[in-house]
Parts: structure tokens; C-alpha cells; sequence
């Protein structure tokens, strides 16, 4: 068994103003080094083998700053990165609904196989997304057997863990949270992930410190 801390990325300016991020490669902002001190904190006294992070800024540095207390490097895995959306990377909802309409309404459908307009990348599909991240997960779990890991990643990573560990299809309806900096705990044990904890902001609401949820949930 795999013990695995998955934790989404503190706020970015990005986060608040509800801007598609995906592959672009978006800072922390004032509130989310915050948040990233609370998380460092929070788990100042958890012993962990290791801890990865995607490549992109937002998750290195939340990462960073839990890895800081522990005296330990993070370990950079680009297969954690949050899903590519193409042209809509950079554009607020209203800008993604106008400019393209039978795309935005795919994308509000979650329909698994649609892929969106090219931008300066081309969007991967939900369904190749999913394949990507629960396999990211699932190999870092396989190589820490029987120890502990940390993962900073990005919603849409813990939006397909959570489904791949509830046998939830793509389709269904969100109805759960993924906030910045929440703590969410989980096992690998017997080649599949088991929820133990989601979404645990205790360390934050603390400090009085609000958390948001992914765009996705804010329509």
C-alpha cells in the first residue's frame, strides 16, 4: 500500500478572475504563497518519502515550500500537468462561450471525446487527459510501495483521481469540491486508489484564509 497526499496548487490571479490556465505557465499569487506556507506547515510533522510536483510554476512552488520544511527537493513530473485546452488557454468564460459556442457547450457537457480548437498547443481530449493523469498518479503510488508520497498537481489531475477512485464516469456532473491547497488523502492498495480524505482545509480556514474551487464548479 501507497499512502498519497494530492494537493492542487495555491490561488493564482488566474484562479480568481476565472481564466482558463491549462499548459500556460501562471505564478502564485500574493494569497496562494499564503496558502502554500499553510500547507508547509500543516504538514510539518508528516514524514514522506518523497514529494512530485508538475512542471508548471504554480504547483513547483506550492511544492516547494512543503518540501522547504522538509529539507527535501521536489521531484518535477511533467505528466502532471493540467490538462492542454488549446485555443481556449488565456480566455475568460465569456470569451471562450463567444468565440466559440459548439466547443464551450462540449466542454460544459464534459463530453470525453472532444477535442477543442488548436492554439498555440493542440488540446488533448478529456479522455486522453484522464489516461495521462491517473496514470501519472498510479506509477508514482507503484514506485513508493509501502511509503508515503506528496503530489502538487492541478484540478484537473484531482478531478480524474477522485473519478478513477469512485468508479465515476467522465459524464457525470461534478459534485465535489477541488480547492487551492486543500489536503486530500488517498491509498493505492491492490492496483486501485481508495479516498480516505478530500478536500480538508482546516489549515487553512485557520488563518481565516478563503480557498477556491476550480472554474469548472463557478458557472
Amino acid at each position: 500500500m501507497t499512502d498519497i497526499i494530492l494537493i492542487r496548487h495555491g490561488e493564482t490571479d488566474w484562479n480568481r478572475v476565472r481564466r482558463m490556465q491549462g499548459h500556460l505557465d501562471i505564478s502564485l499569487n500574493a494569497h496562494g504563497r499564503l496558502q502554500a506556507r499553510a500547507l508547509a506547515a500543516a504538514l510539518a510533522d508528516e514524514p514522506f518519502d518523497a514529494i512530485y510536483a508538475s512542471d508548471l510554476q504554480r504547483a513547483r512552488d506550492t511544492a516547494h515550500a512543503i518540501a522547504t520544511a522538509h529539507h527535501k527537493q521536489v521531484k518535477i513530473d511533467a505528466a502532471l500537468r493540467e490538462r492542454c485546452y488549446g485555443a481556449f488557454e488565456g480566455l475568460m468564460y465569456d470569451e471562450i462561450s463567444a468565440h466559440y459556442p459548439e466547443a464551450f457547450a462540449q466542454w460544459r457537457a464534459r463530453d470525453p471525446h472532444a477535442r477543442f480548437p488548436e492554439g498555440e498547443r493542440s488540446a488533448e481530449t478529456l479522455h486522453e487527459f484522464s489516461l495521462r493523469a491517473v496514470a501519472a498518479v498510479t506509477h508514482l503510488a507503484h514506485q513508493h510501495q509501502g511509503g508515503k508520497i506528496i503530489i502538487v498537481t492541478h484540478g484537473g489531475v484531482l478531478d480524474c483521481i477522485y473519478r478513477a477512485a469512485h468508479g465515476m464516469d467522465l459524464l457525470e456532473p461534478r459534485e465535489f469540491d477541488m480547492k487551492n491547497a486543500a489536503i486530500n488523502r488517498l491509498h493505492w492498495r491492490d492496483s486501485a486508489l481508495h479516498v480516505t480524505q478530500w478536500s480538508q482545509v482546516t489549515h487553512l480556514t485557520h488563518f481565516d484564509m478563503a480557498t477556491l474551487d476550480e472554474i469548472d464548479r463557478q458557472a
